[in-house]
């Protein structure tokens, strides 16, 4: 009788499972690290004294599966660093990687990960994390630039594109390598824990193996009852645990001798999380506000010039306005600018060569503007959705400091986007006309018009598997005379959220509302028929009252 061999990585890995009153959702988790094969000598869950049923959930796994341990705490921690150090401290096999109970592990990632870092002789292995968007099943590759091809760091220059990437998850780990260093999380309700840990690793320059597989599926559920931490940031507290952790990390890697990822690490700062809190600003009540630019300017006041300068466009010109304004002001025009896409509001102040926030604050210089590439400018397209006569969106593309009236914009091709899909379900593409500006002080432009039929939109989604509710995403690329073009969002000229019913021959009527993303993007929400028009309506006035108890 023949024997399948096994491979040599067989029970190499433990895979630490950390839970908390997830008891519907940590049982695919679990599995997820089973199924990753011979590789997982053993799956340890830390259930963190759960008030629900996580506990009795991993004890009739673990009855069924002679790989799965369980270790219940009996007093909750109050955080994900001490369940994940106790589970360093239970796994037995060279190798341990982490797993949050509402992710899982995709086939092979054990296998990939353990095969690199054992190929390479690396202390820790990293891949691709996707966040995965529940329900639409949507994924977005988290750090996409660091993971293109396999690779092997070693110096400090290698390791200082890793300092973006600040998860725990999409790694594994040789324990003998986080016992010799001390590496640990830190204990209690530290939030942003994985922050400090990843330092901790760095700091301590081990040589790291990359590879492109996608070695990690976290789970972004924005609906849930209870956020997660990285979704819940309506409060300040939020941002200042993520300043807290920050600056945490940086002393870490300083402390250690490694001034250079220290300072990449201040950079990193500007560009990731700084303008992911600075865009949610448009939503915040006055007093969020002022508490928020109090705790930024103090925070950043710690920060060198070489890492502001060295933060890409438009997030070192962030930094400069705070540290230049001395009270709240422009938040608008803030969130914009680190939005994603980028847009710059006017008024434009300075000239090409030397753009500045505004007259009165010539210190917040916007530099580079003169030498950035067409694709990486913070544009604006105006927009104006009608749903009188059939429908029509009118488009305008504004100048900036002439960087437009150079390349001369000529072609606008819009993009319907179904919210969830990778592909659009439809596009036009019109010609550009050139707009004199009437009035001294006037914008101008180039505008365009375009149709708009939303029952054929509302019949592509139902072609698409949308039933009920649509939701419809606008893009725009610009393609201009010299060969150029950029791709952006619509900003809705008039921000508010206007209804519309229309009829229709085929669904009787149609409820069209056109609003304002998060990212302040026009966007545009289809109800095809009366039930679900007036169901769309009854959640929409259910969520007015939420907000106003």
């Amino acid at each position: 009788m023949s024997t399948v061999p096994l491979p040599e990585t067989a029970g190499r890995l433990s895979v630490v499972v950390i839970a908390y009153n997830d008891e519907e959702l940590v049982g695919e988790a679990i599995r997820s690290a089973l199924d990753q094969g011979p590789v997982v000598a053993e799956v340890v869950a830390v259930d963190d004294c759960s008030g629900d049923g996580t506990a009795r959930v991993l004890d009739e796994l673990a009855a069924l599966h002679p790989r799965l341990r369980v270790v219940h705490r009996t007093e909750n921690s109050g955080g994900c660093g001490t369940p994940r150090n106790d589970g360093i401290r239970a796994a037995t096999a060279p190798y341990v990687m982490f797993l949050d109970s509402d992710d899982i592990l995709p086939p092979g990632a054990a296998e990939a990960l353990v095969a690199a870092a054992e190929r390479h002789d690396a202390p820790v292995a990293v891949g691709v994390c996707v966040r995965r968007e529940l329900p639409e099943g949507r994924d977005v590759r988290w750090q996409p630039a660091l993971y293109r091809e396999p690779a092997v760091l070693e110096t400090p220059a290698d390791l200082r594109p890793l300092v973006h990437d600040t998860l725990c998850v999409n790694k594994v780990y040789d324990r003998a390598f986080l016992a010799e260093h001390g590496i640990r999380f830190p204990d209690g309700r530290f939030v942003y824990e994985d922050f400090l840990f990843t330092a901790r690793v760095y700091a301590a320059a081990p040589r790291v193996a990359v590879i492109p597989d996608t070695v990690y599926v976290w789970h972004v559920r924005r609906a849930a009852a209870q956020l997660s931490i990285s979704l819940d940031r309506e409060g300040v507290s939020n941002w200042q645990s993520r300043i807290s952790a920050h600056r945490a990390a940086v002393e870490t890697l300083a402390e250690a001798g490694r001034a250079e990822l220290a300072a990449a690490c201040r950079t990193k700062f500007l560009e990731h999380d700084l303008r992911m809190y600075a865009r949610d600003l448009r939503q915040r009540d006055a007093a969020h506000r002022a508490e928020w630019w109090t705790t930024t300017r103090d925070h950043l006041a710690g920060f060198e010039e070489p890492e502001i300068a060295a933060a890409v466009a438009p997030a070192r010109w962030i930094a400069r306005f705070l540290l230049a304004a001395k009270e709240p002001r422009d938040l608008l025009r803030l969130s914009r600018l680190a939005a994603n896409p980028a847009r710059l509001l006017p008024p434009y102040a300075g000239t090409r060569e030397a753009a500045v926030w505004a007259d009165d604050l010539p210190e917040a210089r916007l530099d580079g503007m003169d030498a950035l590439p067409l694709d990486e400018l913070p544009l604006v397209v105006d927009a104006v959705l009608r749903t009188a006569a059939g429908g029509d969106l009118r488009l305008t593309v504004r100048d900036l400091y002439g960087r437009l009236a150079d390349a001369g914009p000529r072609v606008a091709e819009l993009a319907f986007l179904p919210r969830g899909d990778a592909e659009p379900a439809r596009t036009e593409r019109v010609e550009l006309r050139a707009e004199t500006a009437e009035a001294p002080g006037a914008e101008g432009g180039w505008t365009a018009r375009v149709p708009v039929r939303f029952a054929g939109l509302a019949d592509t989604g139902r072609r698409r598997g949308r039933r009920g509710t649509q939701l419809w995403d606008i893009g725009v690329t610009v393609t201009c005379s010299n060969g150029e073009s950029f791709t952006t969002s619509l900003r809705p000229r008039d921000g508010s959220q206007r209804r519309s019913v229309l009829p229709s021959s085929r669904y009787g009527v149609l409820l069209v509302q056109q609003y304002a993303t998060a990212n302040g993007s026009l966007a545009v929400r289809i109800a095809p028929g009366a039930r679900d028009g007036f169901r769309a309506v009854r959640a929409r006035l259910r969520r007015l009252a939420r907000s106003s108890q």
